[in-house]
């Protein structure tokens, strides 16, 4: 099984590529995969997202999410939904570009008005391209998140990771094993 991380955050190594790739070691675990998730920070590929093309990188992470088994797909919150670096990246895929992948979808937010975004505005842009989303998304407090390498104090990430992927397990796994199907 191939997990992949999508990061939509403008920056490298944020918050939201440590908290994402924290949801998908959850995920992983949760599911009863045992492969590690491949990162791809589109960060380093916007300067491209816009070439005619797409250039090589660009078609290479957009084959890596379309194969991916578990797609975990992250952005920070900006004017309350995701990034507009995220939206032209998935622009880019086929109507049903992500059919057979089973997603998750993560925004991480400053402010508790932000929640619901996710769900909102994120999971339906996934549904629309066909992924399969069979867990609500979820909305990771910034605060909560270390990006100092991962020796940090994780137990705030972990009170909210931890309940989620033991509610997610049965619905991630049912999902990774079904054929293909677009979960509403």
């Amino acid at each position: 099984m191939t997990t992949t991380v999508l990061v939509g955050n403008p920056r490298a190594g944020s918050r939201t590529a440590a908290g994402a790739l924290a949801v998908a070691r959850h995920a992983v675990r949760a599911a009863g995969l045992s492969e590690e998730a491949h990162l791809v920070e589109l960060s380093y590929l916007a300067p491209s997202l816009l070439a005619p093309g797409p250039p090589p990188g660009v078609g290479a992470a957009l084959a890596r999410a379309r194969a991916s088994d578990l797609l975990v797909v992250a952005s920070p919150t900006y004017k309350a939904t995701y990034t507009g670096l995220l939206k032209v990246f998935l622009d880019l895929l086929p109507s049903g570009g992500l059919s057979g992948v089973t997603a998750v979808p993560v925004l991480v937010m400053g402010s508790p008005a932000h929640t619901l975004a996710v769900d909102v505005h994120l999971r339906p842009l996934l549904l629309e391209l066909g992924a399969a989303v069979p867990t609500t998304g979820l909305a990771l407090p910034q605060d909560a998140i270390t990006t100092d390498g991962g020796g940090g104090d994780t137990s705030l990430l972990d009170e909210v990771l931890e309940p989620w992927a033991a509610d997610a397990a049965p619905w991630l796994r049912a999902s990774l094993r079904a054929p293909s199907s677009t979960t509403t």
